[in-house]
């Protein structure tokens, strides 16, 4: 097969350029977000209490409509059922303290460009078909790293496993030669301190770019509900235990099937070394860095959970047929990570990675006998004077 000439390059992956192709897979195909988000949906039901007690907690405001931003949407019942959530949670204290006199309410449904908004609200009109609709919706396309909305406007921001994905990958690890280079790998576990230390930069920026933007959007007393892609405390590696690290879609796998590429003529290293996947899991310690670093926020709650990768009964029906399981698990990284990869290789060679990739999983006996976990940090707080 020969090689078609790459669309972009390495130094083209500036904020600009990476804010237009990030993004979940659109559509309801097989790799779609919509049908690879199970273990997404499981981490934020796990944290549901969470953000149930931040809300009973929350201040009664005065206002006739309650306004609710999903930073970070994508596509499917997850950001519904979270949203469904609030509005459920608000208008039953509403009633009890108020009566008749609950307020209206407004959902804002926002996320990149590149997001599959067409699919997002023909599934929240059915929805809503099925249901009386519950409030009003709209969509925002834009970075959560950047205002979205008018000063003092929004009562509740929640984000759900958005906010690991970084703004853009950091320049140091592009830089040839350099200490910081990413050379040999497309992630960061594994790799030098020093790359290491320049996504932790670049995700300390973003973090604090975004809790600027909810200080300045949000009313005093309103209720910012956050679920991101996290490590334990005190975790060096970005995941807590050795299974994990080896089975990790973004790890071993991965690695290997750029080198496949390679090794067959159809891309040089250079290609491989241009592409990083601009994901960064944050410790509890440097969320509430963070925090304390903006300002304006006092956290209620925080906690790390494990999410397991899938059921004992799926993991059993995988052991005896590992064709399928590495189908499945193909379709999972695919769905987080594929636009940006057929952007970078085009389609052709995108197609080329992800066959190298099931090929890999579906050969590996041993992925079918460890068990990967999902580390999620969780956390509430409350927009202070």
């Amino acid at each position: 097969m020969e090689s078609p000439s790459l669309p972009v390059t390495a130094k083209d992956w500036t904020a600009t350029s990476l804010y237009r192709v990030l993004g979940m897979q659109g559509g309801e195909g097989d790799v779609s977000y919509v049908n690879n988000s199970d273990s997404q949906a499981l981490a934020i039901t796990l944290s549901k209490p969470i953000l149930i007690s931040s809300l009973q907690s929350i201040k009664l405001f005065t206002s006739p409509l309650i306004r609710i931003a999903d930073l970070g949407c994508a596509t499917g019942s997850n950001t519904f059922d979270t949203v469904d959530t609030v509005v459920e949670t608000l208008r039953g204290l509403f009633t009890a303290v108020c009566g008749d006199g609950s307020p209206e309410f407004e959902a804002f449904f926002c996320d990149l460009p590149s997001n599959d908004f067409n699919m997002l609200f023909r599934l929240l009109s059915e929805k809503q078909k099925i249901d009386s609709s519950k409030y009003f919706a709209g969509g925002v396309a834009g970075s959560f790293y950047d205002r979205l909305f008018p000063r003092g406007t929004i009562h509740v921001a929640v984000s759900l496993s958005a906010l690991h994905w970084l703004s853009q990958i950091p320049e140091k690890v592009l830089e040839k030669g350099s200490r910081t280079w990413n050379k040999g790998k497309t992630w960061i576990e594994g790799t030098k301190k020093e790359v290491v230390n320049a996504y932790a930069e670049q995700s300390d920026k973003d973090l604090d770019d975004f809790l600027k933007c909810r200080k300045e959007e949000m009313v005093e007393g309103g209720v910012l509900f956050v679920l991101l892609g996290g490590r334990p405390s005190g975790s060096s590696s970005q995941f807590g235990d050795q299974d994990t690290r080896a089975k990790h879609p973004f790890t071993t796998t991965m690695e290997q099937a750029w080198q496949d590429l390679i090794d067959e003529g159809l891309i040089d290293e250079e290609t491989r070394d241009g592409f990083n996947i601009p994901a960064y899991m944050r410790s509890p310690e440097e969320v509430a860095a963070g925090v304390d670093r903006i300002g304006g926020f006092k956290i209620e709650k925080m906690e790390y959970m494990k999410i397991v990768e899938c059921s004992d009964e799926k993991h059993e029906e995988w052991k005896k047929d590992p064709v399928s399981y590495g189908r499945a698990r193909t379709n999972l990284v695919q769905a987080a990570i594929r636009p940006m990869v057929e952007v970078y290789l085009g389609l052709d060679l995108c197609d080329e990675l992800f066959k190298r990739y099931e090929n890999r999983v579906s050969s590996t006996q041993e992925f079918l006998h460890i068990t990967c976990f999902f580390g999620v940090v969780a956390f509430s707080a409350i927009r202070i004077g």
